[in-house]
């Protein structure tokens, strides 16, 4: 009879960084009383430029929480990092909440509110500066984060499309 090591066998699984960003209870009543019900918004990142977020629901808080750590390994975008904080100032909005990130110098850490700042752990961010404006519904907050974070550009790439060097750019 062969004997088979699986742990070699299988590709190991990469270390995520998981953040539980919200968890809600939410009730429906039924005849025989009150029925709960779990919500969970986690941001899962590699802290090295990987992030993703994702929502769960589930009649019970481990099985709301594995649900959307699944959903957010599923959903990574990169974060272009440049020396520990972003490239350059970003704003983005999401229906009424609205994110704004700056990039800092080194030794600052993340100034962010609690979204924010699980977002920027989750990635790898150092040195970032952010403000919160409008709706703070952790949700959108989330949404609206990541949306600013799409909307960054990398010097490699805007050089690269305008067929110029890095030090073209630069100067």
């Amino acid at each position: 009879m062969e004997h088979r090591n699986f742990d070699k066998d299988q590709p190991k699984e990469k270390e995520y960084f998981e953040k539980l960003v919200k968890l809600n209870r939410t009730a429906k009543v039924v005849s025989g009383g009150r029925r709960f019900s779990f919500s969970a918004l986690t941001v899962v990142g590699d802290q090295n430029g990987k992030v993703g977020f994702g929502f769960g629901k589930a009649n019970d808080v481990s099985e709301a929480i594995r649900k959307s750590v699944d959903r957010a390994k599923r959903n990574m975008i990169t974060v272009p990092l440049k020396n520990g904080t972003i490239p350059h100032e970003v704003q983005s909005s999401y229906k009424s909440s609205s994110v704004l990130l700056k990039p800092a110098c080194s030794g600052t850490g993340i100034i962010a509110g609690g979204p924010v700042r699980a977002i920027m752990e989750a990635a790898g961010a150092t040195d970032v500066l952010s403000k919160s404006l409008g709706s703070n519904t952790s949700v959108n907050v989330v949404r609206a984060t990541f949306a600013a974070i799409q909307n960054l550009m990398n010097a490699k790439v805007v050089a690269k499309n305008r067929g110029k060097s890095l030090m073209d750019l630069w100067g």
